[in-house]
Parts: C-alpha cells; structure tokens; sequence
C-alpha cells in the first residue's frame, strides 16, 4: 500500500478552496458516488459484462422490467435489512449510497444511446472507461471517510461473525453472479476484466484520494474493505 503518513492528493488540491471537511466531505461523497453509478453504465451499455452485483441488476431489469439502476437501489435496501441482525450501522455514505448510485446508473444510461457498444473497438472502450472511472470513483467515495457501501458491509458484518473477510465477499458475490447470470445479466470478458483489474487498481485510488489534514490524520474511516462493490 502506498504510504499514508501525507496528505493524499485531493487533501492538497481541495483542502486549501475549502478548508471545512465537513461539507467537503460530503461533496466529495456525492461525485464519487455519481461517477461510480456513471462507471456501471458504461460497462453495461459495452455488452460485454459487468461487475457481480450488476450482474444482478441487470439480470432482474430483464426478467422483471424496469431500469437496471432502480433495481441497484432496491438490492441495495434489501441488503440494508440484512444488517439488522449482523448488528451493522450504517453511515450517512451507506444511504447516499443506496440511492445516488442506482440515479446515476439511470441518468447515465439515458445520456449514453443503447447502440453505443456497438463494434469490438466501441465496445472495449467503454469497457475499459468504465473500469478505470470505477476504480477511481471507488477512491474518492471511500475517501470520504462516510461509511461503507451496503454491499461492502454485509460482507464485513458477515466477516466479524467469524468467516474470513475474503471468503464472505467471494462467496457473497459468487451467489449473485450466479443469481443474475440466471436471470439474464451479462457475465462476458467484462466480468472477467473488472475481477482482475479492480483490486490493483483501488489498491492506490483509495490512499490516492481519502482526504487527509496537512499532518496526516484521515478524514474519517474507510479501509479497503470498503470497496469495490458499493
């Protein structure tokens, strides 16, 4: 992990515009939210696969109707209930989450036409766009320092009932992948691209864009587990 011992790279180009965290903060939250909403869109609107919890809503958009990015915030909510009884508390970040997320996968796909994947060339460079926004995207939320995405911490919460953080997460997202591919979603190269790309990716946009003070305190708390999966 790069080191933390500094200010991150948007501590020392906001920090000095605007001075109080507090509404950076969550200004901060809210783009990185939209861009990550905005980074799903693009790999869906590239045909050519997208993320496990995607998948899934994608999957229940075909067989159901309605937008893949209405359904983001319903699974979303759904999982929101499944930390009552793994006693997890959600942040202010966790229910902006649940909602902008699922807007801005919805507004993006209304701007980008549905034929814009069309052609291997076309195809791959939304793939590829949208893999590096959502990795970006993924550092500036969680650098916000407001709470995990609810994806996230059902497999923390999960994780502090005793099973291995990796295998709650791998066998979370292995049960929706396969929930959304029987449902219609896309699992193709994209899938395969995201899983190998996104870990070395956040690995430096987190520590890259958490906001951190000019002697080197963390805006708030958001480690690696934090991400990628809203």
């Amino acid at each position: 992990m790069p080191r933390t011992d500094r200010p991150s790279l948007l501590s020392r180009v906001l920090l000095p515009v605007v001075p109080d965290r507090r509404p950076l903060r969550a200004l901060v939250l809210v783009l990185g939210l939209a861009a990550y909403g905005a980074s799903i869109a693009l790999m869906l609107r590239s045909d050519l696969g997208v993320m496990p919890w995607s998948v899934l809503d994608q999957g229940l958009s075909r067989t159901f109707g309605g937008e893949v990015g209405t359904w983001s915030i319903v699974t979303g909510v759904v999982v929101l209930l499944c930390w009552v009884p793994l006693r997890q508390r959600p942040g202010v970040g966790t229910l902006a989450n649940v909602v902008l997320v699922g807007l801005s996968i919805n507004a993006t796909l209304a701007l980008v036409p549905s034929g814009a994947g069309d052609g291997a060339v076309a195809a791959w460079s939304l793939l590829l766009v949208g893999v590096v926004l959502n990795a970006l995207a993924t550092g500036v939320y969680v650098g916000a320092g407001l709470g995990p995405g609810p994806r996230d911490g059902l497999s923390i919460g999960l994780a502090a009932k005793g099973l291995p953080l990796r295998v709650a997460r791998t066998g979370v997202e292995l049960l929706v992948l396969g929930i959304g591919f029987s449902l219609g979603g896309t699992v193709g190269w994209g899938t395969l691209v995201y899983a190998l790309a996104i870990g070395p990716m956040v690995h430096r946009t987190i520590p890259a864009f958490r906001l951190r003070t000019p002697d080197g305190r963390a805006g708030g708390a958001a480690g690696p587990a934090a991400a990628p999966a809203h």
